[in-house]
């Protein structure tokens, strides 16, 4: 009984997916307390997959992404790859695949997948093609990688330690390098030949697209903001030195403002001279060498300066001055309901309760910047503000009064980590290195690197990396796993593998080896290849001692087909994080995978038993 309704679930979930009525990742949470109400699996084992060490390495992997994202490493990637491949297109692709293997060859599939993933979408927008045409290939190539070498994938250690508690001897740590080789190169030509025909050619409404955002730089053009920005140089003999912003009155006599201040530090030696930058503010006072930014007509700018003994600072560009890792601008709409309409800003004291400063209003296109705090505001009316980014963010909590236009926390991000791309190499290199010594456990080595990007500020603090986690991936993956264990507590699976076994006797060593594979191959579809391979490793030694026949062939094959995860999007859980990211269907996964599988599954019963014989 406990069998047929194991079978049961597994299959409503596969026919749940394959309609794509319900999100994945409910789909993954359904079946999981499916098979606890029906007593399938104790609790303890349904959970079991939230803390796997798979599941928490992919989260620290979307941190570390995020951070080579933000530092700008994975654009300097991307442009590198675009070089190095001129206009050619296929080039371009062949190369992104090859340095996924590469990668793929010394850390997990599923690392190596999550670090290219914003790499290869931001070529793909680049060159203004849909990332649909290159992620599958970067999942599939991803979990190929694994048979690159002995750490690639955990499947590969599982067969290595089932030889070795038998007494044939550990694999050695290029001992499946030709296979991979092989199959990488199978894998990369299909593609290139096939993936018009067998990828999705359009974008797909779910799919990572970053869309047209409004930078503060954009905004900044837009608004002209060039033109009357000022940057002013306080001198020590200024007689504004000493002096409080309240008591100069500059907005009054000269319809100035006054945006922000920028000072050297004169703490220690002074060997590295600092900048930080204060808000202006009424009881901001001014200091010597400071750098004053203010606000309107270069005649208003020149006559206050004259009369200051300020000195011009030629260097303002279009509005990145008031850009920073601490200051930003954005622009934000008033609601149609707003308690702001037909208030002017002075009225509601825009600046001192929010905390930043109104730099222009856009009526219909039309910029109203002279006497604007005057102006009595309306509907549809948008103000761009400049302050810090957490007093923007905090302006975005006023939802019933203006929306915030375009993703502050974003830009904040990127202006944080600036020119922190080697940081962030660093780190990955870091990582890298760690997996390869096995200093560490990966999962260990992940948490590790994600930590580091977060306290070198390539990541601006730990909400930011929190919001840039694929929560429907980390689910449907952690919801996942305790299938296995429902299928082989039921006793399901022994069922199958013996029945398949015992059938295919009669046709020799090299049919019950090509049963083997493909029946791993098959569950592998459904369940993780590292599951696969602890389940199927053991039925494979027994039946090649059984048989008199190498072992290590039939583990070998073992290890091969349970990387031939491609038919399902459950099937690993590189196929998971492309699915949310390329907006792919259920669908998209067979019609691509299942014809690579058939041909990895004539060209691997050449080649297995051709390198290691039976």
């Amino acid at each position: 009984m406990e069998m047929v309704l194991t079978f049961a679930i597994v299959g409503i979930t596969i026919v749940l997916f394959l309609t794509n009525k319900l999100r994945s990742d409910l789909v993954a949470l359904l079946a999981l307390l499916a098979f606890v109400i029906f007593g399938l699996l104790e609790p303890e084992e349904a959970l079991a997959g939230f803390s796997n060490s798979v599941v928490i390495m992919i989260a620290g992997l979307f941190v570390i992404g995020a951070g080579i994202v933000r530092t700008g490493l994975a654009a300097m990637v991307g442009n590198q790859l675009l070089k190095w491949s001129g206009s050619n297109e296929k080039k371009l692709f062949v190369l992104i695949l090859m340095i996924t293997g590469l990668m793929g060859s010394f850390m997990s599939n599923t690392g190596t997948v999550a670090l290219m993933l914003p790499i290869v979408i931001g070529i793909a927008l680049k060159l203004n093609n849909s990332p649909t045409q290159y992620l599958i290939p970067l999942s599939y190539i991803g979990s190929l990688s694994g048979l690159m070498t002995l750490i690639a994938t955990p499947a590969n250690l599982i067969v290595s330690q089932v030889l070795a508690e038998a007494g044939f001897g550990r694999l050695a740590f290029f001992d499946i390098t030709p296979v991979g080789l092989i199959a990488m190169t199978v894998g990369i030509l299909y593609f290139v030949l096939f993936r018009k025909w067998v990828l999705p050619q359009e974008s797909r409404k779910n799919q990572v697209n970053e869309g047209h955002k409004l930078s503060p730089k954009q905004l900044a053009t837009d608004y002209s903001l060039g033109g009357n920005l000022h940057k002013l140089v306080v001198g020590s003999s200024s007689e504004t030195v000493g002096r409080v912003l309240r008591d100069m009155q500059i907005p009054a006599n000269y319809q100035l403002a006054v945006l922000k201040i920028e000072r050297r530090t004169k703490s220690g030696f002074d060997i590295l001279p600092m900048r930080f930058e204060e808000m202006a503010g009424p009881s901001s006072e001014i200091h010597a060498d400071d750098l004053l930014f203010v606000q309107g007509s270069l005649e208003n700018a020149e006559r206050f300066a004259a009369d200051h003994d300020l000195a011009f600072d030629e260097s303002v560009s279009e509005g990145d001055e008031l850009v920073s890792r601490q200051f930003g601008i954005a622009e934000v709409l008033l609601t149609p309901h707003s308690s702001f309409i037909n208030e002017s800003l002075e009225s509601l004291k825009f600046r001192e309760k929010y905390n930043v400063n109104a730099l222009a209003i856009n009526r219909k296109g039309d910029y109203v910047v002279k006497d604007m705090i005057h102006e009595k505001l309306r509907f549809g009316d948008a103000i761009l503000v400049q302050g810090r980014w957490e007093d923007i963010e905090l302006l975005e909590k006023a939802a019933m009064d203006v929306v915030v236009v375009g993703q502050p926390q974003e830009h904040a991000g990127a202006a944080v980590a600036s020119g922190k791309a080697p940081i962030a190499g660093a780190i990955l290199v870091g990582m890298i290195l760690l997996m390869v010594l096995e200093v560490f456990t990966p999962v260990i080595t992940v948490l590790l690197a994600a930590a580091a990007m977060v306290l070198t500020g390539s990541l601006r603090n730990m909400d930011d990396a929190y919001s840039k986690m694929n929560w429907e991936s980390i689910i449907l993956i952690a919801a996942m796993l305790p299938m296995a264990t429902a299928l082989e507590k039921s006793g399901g699976m022994e069922l199958i593998s013996s029945g398949i076994v015992a059938s295919l006797g009669g046709f020799g060593a090299l049919g019950v080896l090509a049963g083997i594979y493909f029946m791993t191959m098959v569950f592998g579809q459904f369940i993780s290849n590292t599951a696969t391979a602890v389940l199927f490793a053991p039925i494979a030694l027994v039946t090649a001692v059984s048989m008199d026949v190498n072992p290590v062939t039939f583990l070998i094959a073992i290890a091969v087909s349970s990387s031939m995860a491609f038919a399902t999007p459950i099937a690993s859980p590189t196929n998971a994080l492309v699915m949310t990211a390329g907006g792919y269907k259920f669908s998209d996964f067979a019609k691509a995978g299942i014809p690579l599988q058939l041909i990895m599954f004539v060209v691997m019963m050449i080649v297995i038993p051709l390198l290691f014989p039976l």
